[in-house]
């Protein structure tokens, strides 16, 4: 299975750095946030999407997120 890993943004701040990689092979494409600190790396973000654009699209909206640039998807939702 050939795959393909392409980084679509990073933020620092800090000790930590933040980034957002596609994961893509010919059955679809994985998104993952990465959170790295002193050389450590968490994944605490997976999602599958159908196709890249899709990825891309997602990706976008949680680097907003991620710089602050807008609430979180969650409390965008919420009825509070």
């Amino acid at each position: 299975m050939n795959r393909d890993t392409h980084v679509l943004w990073e933020i620092s701040h800090g000790d930590t750095t933040t980034m957002c990689v596609m994961v893509s092979c010919c059955g679809g494409a994985e998104l993952r946030v990465v959170r790295a600190t002193h050389g450590d790396e968490e994944i605490i973000l997976r999602e599958l999407y159908p196709d890249r654009s899709s990825v891309y699209e997602r990706a976008r909206e949680l680097q907003d997120e991620a710089r602050g640039d807008r609430p979180p998807l969650a409390m965008l939702d919420s009825d509070a």
